[in-house]
């Protein structure tokens, strides 16, 4: 295929309007869109073609129930205690660019709700969004097999960013999360995944609350002349 202007514009607006979306509308999404969607994000690359994407994809009470369950342990401090992640998700210590840049997009969100420094209620409340699914009508858990590699993880995420791209051609917002994590055993048990498979993140998706004060989020992102090296590549 050749680049044309349009063409090119088209794929850049895709993925430059990606946003993590925390505020979604009740609208439903037919599952003939999802399945296109993740069928186009298939084609994502993976080493000798091995494809070690796993998804479970929830919607209606399958989804609420998922809720229920987790948010029962995440409001139960004595519950909550027992929870812990599978394997470590961040490093031990954050050190600067990354540690500000985390400051300062999650002290942006706050501010966009009203949330003060130091509101332990309101945080903890807002943090349990995530397992609401900022109310989108589409869940989506994602799995791959213990026996993977870091590798295979890579591939992983380029499968992900693919299933968010193409959720943007179709006007559909998403949200990766990783908050799910903690909750690994209460997920793993609803969806049905057999032990041989892990839990990697969940995901939002559905059209975006416009009118969310938290829609109005967008991160920076740093130019790639501050984060690329350029060696005898002619201008």
């Amino acid at each position: 295929m050749l680049p044309t202007p349009e063409s090119i514009a088209t794929v850049d607006a895709a993925i430059t309007s990606r946003r993590a979306v925390r505020a979604f509308l009740p609208t439903q999404v037919p599952r003939r869109t999802v399945e296109e969607i993740l069928d186009v994000a298939s084609r994502a690359p993976s080493g000798t073609n091995i494809q070690p994407w796993k998804v479970y994809v929830l919607g209606g009470e399958a989804k609420a129930s998922l809720s229920r369950k987790i948010l029962d342990v995440y409001n139960d401090p004595a519950a909550l205690a027992q929870q812990s992640e599978e394997f470590q998700n961040h490093p031990t210590e954050w050190v600067p660019p990354y540690i500000d840049r985390r400051r300062k997009v999650g002290w942006e969100m706050y501010n966009l709700i009203g949330i003060a420094k130091g509101d332990a209620a309101k945080m903890h409340e807002q943090r349990g969004r995530n397992y609401e699914f900022f109310d989108a009508p589409v869940a989506l858990m994602f799995t791959i097999d213990r026996i993977m590699a870091p590798a295979s993880w890579l591939d992983y995420g380029m499968f992900l960013q693919n299933v968010m791209v193409a959720a943007r051609a179709r006007g559909l917002h998403t949200c990766p999360q990783g908050a799910f994590l903690k909750f690994h055993r209460v997920v793993m048990e609803h969806i049905g995944a057999p032990s041989e498979e892990m839990l990697l993140c969940g995901m939002s998706m559905g059209f975006e609350d416009t009118g969310a004060p938290i829609n109005a989020l967008v991160s920076e992102r740093t130019p790639a002349a501050k984060f690329a090296t350029f060696l005898e590549v002619p201008e």
